[in-house]
């Protein structure tokens, strides 16, 4: 069927806005701080084949898996077979999806008893049972690290809402009201989308809304290939390191190669490092989302909707057995550090052929702070998730203090906190002066956060990155600061590594410092506005 531009424009934009009401329904309906507050969740619609047509603007990582995600549900429990009471969930790092802690809800969509599309959302819950609270540094394979949903069909009806699903989750995890609390904001986010796409089909009819559909991967596929074909045909190559996986490898390269060829580019990690016995590993659907959010945000500009019409144009592939595509039972937890890596080493790679639309490394770093206590009431569970300073660009200086580009999520008001949790209160938050690099434009700056702990026996846990290795800078730029983690305990200073768990008391100051991001130019010829600026702000 062929749309009028008047049709296509509005039903184009009410998929987007559903997809947006989405994500705004699932932080207001959250009970966890890490959703209602820092935002670490996702939402989109697909059409009736599983393609993302419109997604919410919040955690890049989990969008850009959402169709693989759903590909392996509708493998096992085809599209044909489902009823408008059932939903589909799936966690498995091993099957399409993420980290366990990412779970994702599918509902399918129907208007007079035809399926129009699906529904989708993921969150990432701050227990989902596992080896310690919140996350295990320690894990050593998958099922250390929580309850796995492998691809499964469930009834809402006869399985949630009392059900046997229901019960068997509150069970198995250590906060079962606000892991189910959660859940429940997913099921409502799905059912305003659903509600919003049978309203489309209601108004403008099935026809013309699948049409729009497929009119909108293809846009998005069509200003990709055109952006693309603006690039010099050849292969381009780049790597990053991760550091700290074990004494005996204290670091983990991902090589990566990208081809580009008339308005097509095929990215491949060849010779990446094996697999590893820590929580490093990145599951193959993080390694692919990470690859395209990074060549659509180098590439294209924000009016380019993010649907699979991008993937068309951008083929991603990575040896299995490797850190990039691990073989079951690998941990996976700390996924992100190594999909940063990715995201680091192709823009380190595009900067060979389109230097000016390209920015220097960032922190780029996840650094999740995790504090549970276990009191009377049972377990209280804190988690975080802390960014730092952003590489900066030809024309821009790197943001300060922000989540990294893949995560995206927003801090939780240290007011909101400290209600939330109190057994500790937070003492310092504020910006590392001189933590970005210089340059013509000079990266983002880190912050410092510091936590007073107000009981004993508080299990402190994290992973992170660049203790050692500094964010590069391009055309002359200079690195940006590195982080670290310390305890302030008496008159003791406790140095932590990047892999931590241990316990704290009552009185000690935990100390997170977080990096800055990469210059980009000559620090020579920065404008002298620029530096009376900085100045004048106190960052120099």
């Amino acid at each position: 069927m062929t749309l009028s531009d008047v049709d296509n424009a509005i039903l184009n934009r009410a998929l987007i806005a559903a997809s947006h009401e989405m994500g705004a329904k699932l932080i207001r309906s959250a009970h966890s701080p890490i959703v209602r507050e820092a935002q670490d969740c996702s939402a989109a619609l697909t059409d009736p084949e599983g393609r993302v047509v419109a997604q919410a603007e919040l955690t890049a990582i989990q969008l850009g898996s959402i169709s693989q995600t759903l590909a392996t549900c509708l493998a096992l429990f085809p599209a044909h077979t489902l009823t408008p009471d059932d939903f589909l969930i799936n966690n498995d790092p091993f099957n399409g999806g993420q980290h366990v802690q990412d779970i994702f809800l599918f509902s399918p969509i129907f208007y007079d008893a035809q399926l129009i599309g699906f529904s989708a959302s993921v969150v990432h819950h701050i227990d989902v049972g596992g080896g310690a609270p919140g996350l295990n540094a320690e894990a050593r394979d998958v099922f250390q690290e929580g309850l796995i949903f492998p691809p499964t069909k469930y009834s809402f009806d006869r399985d949630w809402s009392g059900g046997p699903l229901e019960r068997m989750i509150a069970a198995n995890v250590r906060l079962p009201e606000s892991t189910i609390g959660d859940l429940n904001a997913q099921f409502a986010a799905n059912l305003i989308g659903a509600k919003r796409l049978t309203v489309l089909a209601e108004q403008y009819g099935v026809p013309k809304l699948l049409a729009a559909m497929s009119g909108a991967l293809d846009y998005s596929e069509r200003r990709m290939r055109n952006a693309i074909a603006q690039l010099k045909d050849g292969t381009y190559s780049a790597q990053s390191e991760i550091e700290g996986a074990t004494a005996d490898i204290p670091t983990t390269v991902i090589r990566t190669q990208v081809k580009i060829e008339g308005d097509q580019i095929d990215i491949t990690f060849d010779d990446t490092d094996a697999q590893l016995n820590t929580n490093l590993n990145c599951p193959y659907a993080s390694t692919i989302a990470a690859a395209i959010a990074c060549v659509k945000s180098v590439l294209t500009t924000d009016d380019v909707p993010f649907n699979d019409g991008i993937a068309r144009a951008v083929r991603v592939s990575a040896p299995l057995g490797t850190v990039l595509n691990p073989r079951p039972p690998a941990a996976v937890r700390a996924r992100l550090l190594a999909s940063h890596r990715v995201f680091n080493s192709i823009m380190i790679a595009l900067s060979e052929v389109c230097p000016d639309q390209v920015i220097a490394e960032g922190f780029d770093t996840t650094t999740p702070i995790c504090l549970s206590h276990q009191g009377a009431a049972g377990y209280n569970i804190y988690l975080e998730i802390l960014g730092g300073g952003y590489g900066a660009g030809v024309n821009n200086d790197g943001a300060d203090g922000v989540d990294c580009p893949l995560s995206n999520c927003a801090n939780i008001p240290i007011e909101a906190l400290e209600m939330d949790y109190p057994f500790m209160r937070i003492e310092n938050y504020a910006l590392r002066a001189g933590s970005g690099g210089a340059g013509r434009r000079r990266g983002g700056h880190g912050f410092e956060r510091s936590y007073r702990l107000l009981e004993d026996n508080v299990l402190f846990s994290t992973y992170t990155d660049r203790f050692n290795i500094q964010p590069r800078g391009l055309s002359g730029g200079a690195p940006g600061a590195t982080c670290s983690i310390h305890v302030e305990r008496a008159s003791t200073q406790i140095e932590m590594t990047s892999r931590a768990s241990c316990n704290l008391q009552k009185g000690d100051l935990l100390v997170v410092r977080t990096g800055g991001g990469a210059g980009y130019g000559n620090p020579d010829d920065r404008p002298d506005n620029l530096n009376e600026t900085d100045r004048r702000l106190g960052l120099v």
